[in-house]
């Protein structure tokens, strides 16, 4: 099952193209049921403190699940565990990638955890996508003009990068040196892989 969840922070919607079908679970984490509204998207369950959003802006009809103002985990993480609890394989976050650091960075390790758990994920505010992939092939198709590949674990090993500007073959990229940044396809598709370690797959328009 896939989950689209909804979060804060800006979004382009011009670039955000695709939508939950019938079947998808549609989670708004606090404020984004503002970015979801934007996109034509009414979710069906919204999850956080409301400091952001306020209760009163939510139809009857909408599940919230409110968490106290003081709690361990993001309004973001939180709907994640909603998503997995309910079935979810595969999700989709929306939005979290402006505003403060920390929040991006709380946000971007969200997708190294549901990978761990088997859960397939991918964050997206219409100008950039980020995937977490380990030790494992990936294709990327050309929707985006940068790719850049930033590692996750101390050491990437037996990096690969095809069907882009710079190529790269066996290469080894670590934590503290990050060189992987801004190449670009030049063809339909780029393969990226790697023979061990994590990293974070990054495409953007700039």
């Amino acid at each position: 099952m896939k989950a689209f969840i909804y979060t804060g922070g800006e979004i382009f919607p011009e670039k955000i193209t695709f939508s939950p079908e019938g079947g998808d679970l549609t989670i708004a984490a606090d404020s984004g049921w503002l970015n979801a509204r934007r996109l034509g998207v009414s979710p069906k369950t919204v999850v956080g403190d409301l400091d952001s959003l306020g209760e009163g802006k939510l139809p009857p009809d909408v599940e919230l699940i409110r968490l106290p103002e003081e709690k361990d985990v993001t309004d973001t993480q939180e709907a994640a565990e909603v998503a997995i609890g309910r079935g979810a394989t595969e999700i989709v976050i929306i939005g979290g990638m402006s505003g403060r650091i920390d929040h991006t960075l709380a946000n971007l390790s969200i997708l190294e955890d549901l990978s761990l758990r088997g859960v397939y994920a991918s964050i997206c505010d219409g100008r950039q996508r980020v995937r977490f992939v380990r030790a494992s092939s990936i294709l990327v198709g050309r929707g985006y003009k940068y790719l850049s590949v930033i590692a996750a674990d101390e050491k990437v090993k037996g990096l690969e990068i095809d069907g882009t500007k710079y190529k790269l073959k066996n290469g080894t990229l670590t934590r503290r040196v990050q060189f992987a940044v801004s190449n670009e396809i030049d063809g339909n598709c780029a393969l990226v892989s790697a023979r061990r370690g994590a990293f974070w797959l990054i495409e953007s328009d700039g």
